[in-house]
């Protein structure tokens, strides 16, 4: 695919910059796994690679809504280069492996789009090593949970995306349960509107959402989480080592949120990761509400023209079925 949102000379000349004056860009390829910006590998004439974040509308599949832009909302989209710093930063200081930052560049210094370029892992991700070879991945696993303590055990006093959290300021609501409540109510509304099976289950939905909050004890202290830490999400470097990306909507917030995610997206192959000490209360509202926002999202990219249509609408279908399988037991 085309760039969208640079030049290729634009880009030519960030690379230069980022990797080193006596190389010329042969090319810039689109890679998967940018639904809100674009991702770019970054091929020189001698061979050396890179990777391209682009933050602008044009490389945003998702159609705008209100509230997009309100930081205070932990779960509004995680765009931008400064989500991505600060998220980084935090990452690299627990020792989280995460790629290296060659170059940024903001307002326009190299292109119309805020910019990253970052260290390229051309390797497998730990998705497609799981499905491989589970034992290779044994390894890799172990390191990722270490990983996961390190975020886990790092605390603070305040919920919300790190950026806001570690400049002090504050996110809305008042826990991370009403929050995910408050989400979940409205991921169930837009559902409902979008799919008749839902539209029928409403009530009852809410009822078990409501029912569920009910249930959670208050609490003081948050994780750091990456926010959707799926296989997809994982890389693997030439040592064996797990490597994060998609990081900006890393946050501070309930540590089930993640296992709940992880949980999902690894079903048995998650056993390695399991962490002692979950609240099963938070586990169960946090399940119901991500089998709701995994099928709303995805509903919701399709209005635009995210061109992977049939696996989105997959991903919708399958959470659906089982957003309606926790109202039958």
């Amino acid at each position: 695919m085309e760039l969208r949102a640079a030049t290729r000379e634009q880009l030519a000349s960030a690379a230069r910059d980022a990797l080193g004056a006596g190389r010329r860009l042969e090319a810039a390829q689109r890679i998967a796994g940018g639904s809100k910006k674009g991702v770019y590998r970054l091929v020189m004439d001698d061979a050396t690679t890179a990777i391209a974040y682009l933050w602008d509308d044009t490389e945003n599949y998702w159609p705008t809504a209100e509230g997009d832009d309100d930081l205070t909302d932990p779960f509004s989209p995680g765009l931008g280069l400064d989500l991505f710093e600060a998220a980084h930063a935090r990452l690299d200081a627990l020792g989280v492996r995460v790629p290296a930052i060659r170059l940024v560049g903001r307002d326009g210094s190299h292109c119309p789009a805020d910019l990253a370029i970052v260290e390229d892992l051309p390797g497998e991700s730990l998705e497609r090593l799981l499905a491989r070879d589970p034992r290779a991945a044994a390894p890799v696993m172990a390191r990722l949970r270490e990983a996961l303590e390190a975020m886990q055990h790092h605390r603070a006093p305040g919920y919300g995306k790190v950026a806001v959290v570690e400049a002090g300021g504050t996110s809305r609501g008042t826990s991370c349960e009403g929050v995910v409540l408050e989400r979940a109510l409205r991921d169930l509304a837009e559902a409902a509107s979008r799919d008749p099976r839902i539209a029928e289950a409403r009530e009852r939905l809410e009822e078990r959402l409501l029912g569920l909050a009910a249930t959670v004890r208050p609490r003081s202290q948050y994780a750091v989480v990456h926010g959707e830490l799926g296989p997809d999400h994982v890389l693997v470097d030439p040592d064996g080592n797990p490597v994060l990306i998609d990081i900006e909507g890393t946050m501070y917030f309930d540590v089930e949120w993640e296992h709940v995610f992880l949980r999902i997206r690894l079903h048995d192959a998650y056993g390695p990761l399991a962490a002692d000490g979950l609240d099963e209360d938070r586990l169960a509202l946090y399940l119901l509400a991500q089998r709701l926002s995994l099928t709303a999202g995805p509903l919701r990219l399709l209005d635009g023209d995210f061109p992977d249509r049939s696996s989105m609408a997959g991903i919708a279908e399958h959470n659906l079925k089982q957003a309606l399988e926790l109202i039958r037991t």
